[in-house]
Parts: structure tokens; C-alpha cells; sequence
């Protein structure tokens, strides 16, 4: 049984996603067989109907990996639009590039190698969505640059804010994750959840997402 979602229920839901190609799933099975971390398809699915339901142009995508989350976001741009996504491993990069192209996508991404909070420095917004998949211990010294280069009304999606319910206490009674990036992660979504400029919400699906929303007026 799943930590967060039974595993029936996931098996349940990931015969329902009907959203990824082959080419995805092909992506899919070698991150998976390679034990990268990667998304699974039902939060791929999740990126790509918020980034079409927000119309996304421009999108941030932190930790690349071998480019299987930013390929499920970029598939939501149109012709014209960008994804920007940053990978600390060269080797990792190289790989996403060719899965970029290997989706077709290759001129709608572009990827960065780099440390993303160097990186971050140098990138210009708005963002009409962020993906935040980096470096846990990254997560909330990132945070406020994130929102200055996210648009108003423009979302922030963060994976795995559940961490196996690491970040619950009690949850578990034995550890299986590291101990200082479960309270990174715990301090940032109680960051999230006080931040005055973000609507936050947290989906138990899969490892835990949360989507925020930048809000267009002062709360």
C-alpha cells in the first residue's frame, strides 16, 4: 500500500489517464528503470491541465532530471511559448534535450545546467507557472524569488510536500527519508500556507502536491 494513496486507488487512477503518448510513457519506463526521480504520469497529467487551464506562455520548471515533468508542461504551451528549466547534473541535462526532442518540444525548451538559486538570480519573470522539483533543502530559500518572478494569478505547483508523510508526526514509525530535507520541507509548507502573496492548497496525490496561486490583490 501507498504511503499517501492506497495503491488500488492509484492503480485505478493511472488507468483513467488517458493524457500520455507514447513517447511519455516510453520517457517514463526508463526513469523508472534507471530509479531517477521523476513524476509519475497522474501528477504529469495534474501540470499539464493546469498549465492549459491558466493559458500558460511562460513556464519555470526547477530540477529537470531527465526532462520527463518539463515534456508534460511544455506540451500545454502553444507554438510561441517557453519553458525555461534548470538541472544541476550536465549528464541529466544532455538527456533531457534529447527527450525534448524526441516529444517534438525541443524549441519550446530550454535548458539550463546550473544551481538553480545562482540561476535564479539571473532570469527575468514573469511566469505564468512554476514548477518546483529541486532540491528539497533548496525549497524555502528559493520561495520568495519564486513569487517575485511568478505573474499575479499565476500558480506555483510543488512536488512531493508530503514526503512519504514524513512532514506528519507520528505518520511513520520508521524513518525512510532524509531527515533534514523532511524539515525543509515541512517548514516550507507551513511557509506556504502563511505566505501573504499565495492561495495554497495541497493535493494528496502521489508524494503530495501543492498548488498556489499568486494573488492579484493584498489579502
Amino acid at each position: 500500500m501507498g504511503q499517501i494513496v492506497p495503491d488500488s486507488v492509484e492503480q485505478y487512477l493511472a488507468g483513467l489517464n488517458q493524457l500520455a503518448d507514447p513517447v511519455l510513457r516510453a520517457i517514463e519506463r526508463e526513469g523508472t528503470e534507471q530509479g531517477l526521480p521523476i513524476v509519475d504520469a497522474e501528477v504529469g497529467g495534474l501540470l499539464r491541465v493546469l498549465a492549459t487551464a491558466i493559458g500558460a506562455a511562460r513556464i519555470l520548471d526547477i530540477g529537470t532530471a531527465i526532462g520527463y515533468s518539463g515534456i508534460w508542461l511544455a506540451g500545454a504551451l502553444p507554438p510561441t511559448g517557453m519553458l525555461l528549466t534548470m538541472e544541476l547534473e550536465p549528464g541529466r541535462a544532455k538527456i533531457a534535450r534529447g527527450n525534448f526532442a524526441r516529444s517534438g518540444l525541443a524549441e519550446r525548451a530550454n535548458v539550463i545546467v546550473g544551481d538553480a538559486q545562482r540561476m535564479l538570480a539571473k532570469v527575468a519573470g514573469p511566469f505564468d507557472l512554476i514548477f518546483q522539483d529541486g532540491d528539497k533543502q533548496q525549497y524555502v530559500p528559493l520561495l520568495e524569488r519564486l513569487v517575485e518572478l511568478l505573474r499575479p494569478g499565476g500558480l506555483l505547483v510543488t512536488d512531493n510536500v508530503l514526503w512519504d508523510g514524513e512532514v506528519v508526526p507520528g505518520f511513520n514509525r520508521t524513518r525512510g527519508r532524509n531527515v533534514a530535507d523532511t524539515q525543509a520541507i515541512a517548514t516550507y509548507n507551513e511557509r506556504l500556507s502563511r505566505h501573504p502573496s499565495l492561495m495554497t492548497v495541497i493535493v494528496p496525490l502521489r508524494d503530495g502536491v501543492a498548488i498556489s496561486v499568486k494573488r492579484t490583490t493584498p489579502p
